[in-house]
């Protein structure tokens, strides 16, 4: 897992070893070692491999591509939760995962966006209007302190 993560990542942001063993501090031939699966990175190595790919240590670690319908390790915060089918009245089922990562519970509602460049976004309506306050009040929140 670790080693495949590794080469994928690297591989898509059209890095050599050389740029890795730089970028962490270690040799071209420790990252190879890394990436044959003959060792792997202390933690602290391991930490700085995240953020220099911009995702989870844990993902780093133990994301398996199938996870993720065969794609690579997402950054961080960004998830793909499979594929839903629209039904004769439009209707989707969010799948469970999304529904615990973002606590949408039956009954909840949604708000649905678009924008005809980026696509469509759902955002709880609490989020959103939350944010609408924000806006509305200059960039403070309704409970925030002046300053």
């Amino acid at each position: 897992m670790f080693s495949d993560n590794l080469i994928q990542m690297r591989k898509i942001r059209r890095l050599t070893q050389e740029d890795i063993a730089e970028k962490v501090g270690v040799s071209r031939q420790a990252v190879a070692k890394w990436e044959a699966g003959e060792t792997i990175p202390d933690l602290d190595k391991c930490r700085i491999l995240a953020e220099l790919f911009g995702v989870s240590l844990d993902d780093l670690a133990n994301f398996e591509p199938e996870d993720n319908m065969g794609l690579a390790v997402p950054p961080k915060g960004k998830h793909m939760f499979g594929v839903v089918t629209v039904g004769d009245k439009g209707q989707i089922v969010i799948p469970a995962k999304a529904r615990k990562l973002f606590d949408i519970s039956p009954g909840d509602q949604l708000v649905v966006l678009g924008d005809e460049g980026q696509g469509l976004a759902i955002v709880k309506t609490e989020s959103f209007l939350a944010i609408a306050d924000m806006i509305r009040n200059g960039g403070k929140y309704n409970n925030a302190p002046d300053t």
